[in-house]
C-alpha cells in the first residue's frame, strides 16, 4: 500500500507540474509528429511508426490499430489541416497551440474499435489534432481538454471539410472508472490536449465512417518541461511535505 502510495504521490506532482508548465498565457509550441514508412502489420490490422523530434531528444511514436485504417499518409498528398492557416482563427492553434500540425503527415480511420499511441519515452502534454470528425467520435481513457475546433462560435474559420463543434461527453463506467468521449456537431476540425507525463495513450473509435483522421505532437518530452517548470522549488517542497506525511502515516 505504501509503494503504490508513493508512486500516486510522484504521479500526481509529475502532473501537477506539468499542468503548472501549461498554465501560462503564452501559447506553446507544438512538435508534431513525423509519420514515416508503411504498414508495420503483416495482419490485417495496421502498424505504423514516426518520429517526434524535440529541443533534446528524439522520441519514436508507434500506432496499432488491429482494425485496420482507411489510409496512411506519412508525406506528400493533401494537406487535410488548412484553411486559416498562419493566423489566429486556424481550426488547429489556440491560447495553448502555437502552430498547427505540419504537413500533410495524417493516419485516416474508418472501423469501430480500440487502438492505441506508444511513446518511447514518457511525453508532456500531449495534443491530439482531428480532422473530419463528421458521425463518429472518441472515446478515451484518460480526460482531456478540448483547445479548438472549426466553427465560428469558437472564433475559427471552418476545417478542410466544413464547420462543426466539438464537446466532451464522460460516462461513468463504475469502479472508478470513467470514459471519456469526444464528440461533435457538424464536420468536427480541431485539437484536444491531455495534461501530464504519458508513454501510451488508447481510445476507441466509436463507429464505422469513412474517414476521419489524426496526428499528435507534444509540447516536449516530460523531462524537458519539468526542467522549464516555474518555481520548481514550490513544487519540490510540496513532494517533500506529502512524502513527509506518508513517513508519519508508516509510523502510525
Amino acid at each position: 500500500m505504501n509503494k503504490r502510495l508513493t508512486t500516486s504521490i510522484a504521479a500526481a506532482l509529475t502532473t501537477l507540474a506539468l499542468a503548472t508548465a501549461s498554465s501560462g498565457a503564452n501559447a506553446a509550441l507544438i512538435h508534431w509528429t513525423d509519420w514515416t514508412g508503411g504498414d508495420l502489420d503483416a495482419g490485417s490490422g495496421f502498424r505504423a511508426q514516426g518520429t517526434i523530434t524535440t529541443p533534446t531528444s528524439t522520441v519514436t511514436v508507434t500506432y496499432t490499430n488491429a482494425n485496420g485504417i482507411a489510409f496512411y499518409q506519412p508525406g506528400g498528398g493533401i494537406d487535410y489541416y488548412t484553411r486559416g492557416e498562419g493566423a489566429a482563427t486556424s481550426p488547429y492553434t489556440s491560447a495553448a497551440v502555437d502552430n498547427r500540425p505540419t504537413g500533410s503527415d495524417i493516419i485516416a480511420l474508418r472501423y469501430a474499435g480500440t487502438q492505441s499511441l506508444q511513446f518511447s519515452q514518457a511525453i508532456a502534454n500531449p495534443v491530439f489534432a482531428f480532422v473530419s470528425l463528421n458521425g463518429n467520435g472518441y472515446a478515451f481513457d484518460q480526460d482531456f481538454d478540448i483547445l479548438s475546433f472549426g466553427d465560428a462560435s469558437d472564433g475559427n474559420t471552418c476545417g478542410y471539410w466544413g464547420c462543426g463543434t466539438s464537446y466532451k461527453n464522460v460516462i461513468d463506467l463504475g469502479g472508478g472508472n470513467f470514459e471519456y468521449q469526444l464528440l461533435g456537431t457538424g464536420e468536427p476540425h480541431g485539437t484536444l490536449r491531455f495534461l501530464g507525463a504519458f508513454d501510451n495513450v488508447s481510445w476507441r473509435s466509436m463507429s464505422n465512417e469513412y474517414w476521419n483522421g489524426f496526428t499528435v505532437g507534444v509540447q516536449g518530452t516530460a523531462q524537458e518541461v519539468l526542467n522549464a517548470t516555474p518555481e520548481p522549488a514550490s513544487l519540490a517542497l510540496l513532494g517533500i511535505g506529502l512524502l513527509g506525511l506518508l513517513g508519519s502515516r508508516r509510523k502510525a
